[in-house]
């Protein structure tokens, strides 16, 4: 099976010979898919949502991988216990939901070996908390499916090193490598806080907010990104 440009390129961050958790699986591609290569042994495909997980079970059953993935209906990392398995993938969330997951779930986390998260929105909220739990943004990458542009942050155990504020925006690691479309998603980012000023500039009392001089500053900040690019 093929997959897209996203999910392949979550695929090419899991490690080889690895038991994934795929939280908000839907159809249960990434994990079919990564059996079928050989990458993982094992896989627990979690869905909140009958609808998909209906559709995911059929899909599992009709490519005869009943054994090796596990389909359970709940949420977050509640369908999984501590070290059921060492790789958890949570794409297609906003930021904020991610983050949230992840902290209701610590004996799960904590037994884990790797982090791969493709957030929808607030990428700056999920590198915080990796941050703030001791988690080290080792890898990521940025990726355009279907004239969409997604950020991939994998993350591992362990004290990451300190970096400049704004790259939290950014993506530190992004900001490293360089990739052709970095570009692009640093302009992505201050279109997005531009609409924010945008909207709190028809108030008076919001615009001498402490939220708007933040905006004012990271638009200044990326827009320095930028011009370095």
């Amino acid at each position: 099976m093929k997959l897209g440009e996203r999910l392949a390129a979550i695929a090419a961050m899991v490690p080889d010979n690895s038991r994934l958790a795929d939280i908000g699986t839907d159809h249960a591609y990434l994990p079919m898919f990564l059996l079928n290569r050989k990458t993982i042994t094992a896989a627990v495909a979690g869905e909140l949502n009958r609808g998909p997980y209906r559709m995911a079970q059929e899909t599992i059953k009709q490519a005869g991988l009943e054994g090796q993935i596990t389909l359970r209906l709940g949420n977050g990392l509640s369908v999984i216990a501590p070290l059921e398995v060492d790789v958890a993938v949570i794409a297609g969330m906003g930021g904020g939901t991610i983050a949230d997951i992840l902290t209701e779930a610590p004996a799960v986390v904590d037994a884990l070996s790797q982090i791969i998260v493709q957030p929808m929105n607030a990428a700056a909220v999920v590198r915080h908390w990796f941050v703030e739990h001791d988690w080290t943004i080792y890898d990521e990458a940025l990726v355009k499916d279907d004239g969409r542009l997604y950020e991939i942050i994998a993350a591992r155990p362990g004290i990451s090193d300190s970096f400049a504020p704004i790259l939290y925006e950014i993506g530190p690691v992004l900001w490293c490598k360089r990739p052709p479309l970095l570009r692009e998603h640093i302009g992505n980012l201050i279109a997005q806080s531009k609409r924010v000023l945008l909207a709190m500039g028809i108030s008076d009392q919001a615009r001498g907010t402490e939220k708007y001089g933040r905006y004012n500053l990271k638009i200044k900040e990326l827009e320095l990104r930028l011009a370095c690019l």
